[in-house]
């Protein structure tokens, strides 16, 4: 069995062959995609975080809303760059998500992927300490949003306060208890899966990784779950993690599903240079259905993980998009005992 979701990028312009034409058009249908997805028997709702760009960028309004117009399915992002965040402030907006969501929120952070702009997040009010790099700082903010998630106190309250305190030293709030286990980082290497693991997060797998081996992308990305897993078992925590993959998986059931996606033949993975490292990056699956249980039935990484999030074309509007999860619920996960 393994929980399946879709991951958005938001993407929206002004073209008329988008249907999301406009921020609000994206916001709304991102919204109503959640609520079709927990309809056809889905299991998640995932969000890109991408600042400067024409797609999703501020997390936090999105996600309460979908988590006020759902019940069942988990919603999260994939992935927030923590370059950009204060942790206090994304501690408060998070248990405050996560409470109207009745505890389904799945964070998934990282150092984040190429800018729009040159140091974005200098923009924001945030700059590496001396002696670090802006991938450190990203990685600093995350630990501090991990430490106040534990919902201990450690702030010193005012002897004269406005409104009655609770004895000792305070926390943020709202808190939501059981968040800190449900945060995700986003690895690029096998050097940060292993580190996610020391810290007890979850670990989120795109579909590009650095090249590390020079052997194919699945394969690489099942032994960074491999490092993953095994880090996890030293560091002695007491819950089992999870892991989740990325796939771009296109099920070929109308004519229509063939126009888009029937002319490519079949994808290999690609290797580029992004951000001054040697990237390698996954396939795109697109057949029939049964054709589609074949191949994915060799990816050793999906097979290695709980999770897998479906990117989707958000472009082609919520109806188009609900059917293609519908298609992937109903006529692939089940020849592949995901369901």
């Amino acid at each position: 069995m393994k929980k399946i979701g879709f991951l958005s990028f938001g993407h929206w312009t002004p073209s008329p062959q988008s249907q999301t034409r406009s921020a609000a058009d994206v916001l709304h249908q991102s919204i109503d995609l959640a609520v079709a997805a927990e309809e056809v028997g889905a299991d998640g709702a995932y969000f890109r975080v991408h600042h400067y760009a024409r797609q999703l960028a501020s997390p936090f309004p999105l996600l309460a809303a979908v988590g006020a117009r759902t019940s069942r399915i988990e919603i999260g992002t994939g992935v927030i760059d923590m370059r950009y965040e204060n942790p206090m402030y994304m501690a408060e907006d998070a248990g405050a998500a996560d409470l109207i969501a009745d505890g389904r929120l799945q964070l998934g952070v990282s150092r984040g992927s190429p800018e729009q702009v040159i140091e974005g997040w200098r923009y924001f009010g945030y700059s590496p300490a001396e002696g670090e790099s802006d991938a450190d700082m990203g990685r600093r903010h995350t630990e501090v949003l991990l430490e106040v998630l534990k919902g201990e106190g450690f702030a010193r309250p005012n002897p004269r306060p406005m409104f009655a305190n609770p004895p000792g030293l305070l926390r943020l709030e709202p808190h939501s208890e059981g968040l800190r286990e449900r945060i995700w980082w986003g690895a690029g290497s096998d050097s940060t899966a292993r580190w996610a693991a020391e810290l007890g997060m979850n670990l989120m797998s795109s579909t590009l990784k650095e090249d590390e081996s020079g052997e194919p992308f699945h394969v690489q990305q099942r032994k960074q779950i491999d490092v993953f897993r095994d880090a996890w078992k030293e560091a002695g925590h007491e819950r089992e993690p999870r892991v989740s993959v990325s796939r771009s998986i296109m099920p070929i059931v109308t004519d229509l599903d063939a126009m888009y996606f029937g002319g490519e033949g079949e994808s290999h993975d690609q290797v580029g240079v992004i951000d001054d490292f040697r990237a390698i990056f996954g396939r795109t699956y697109a057949a029939e259905p049964d054709k589609l249980v074949e191949q994915l039935r060799d990816d050793e990484a999906i097979a290695a993980a709980d999770t897998v999030l479906l990117t989707v074309p958000n472009q082609l509007g919520v109806d188009y998009n609900a059917q293609l999860l519908e298609n992937i619920v109903k006529h692939v996960a089940p020849g592949l005992g995901w369901r």
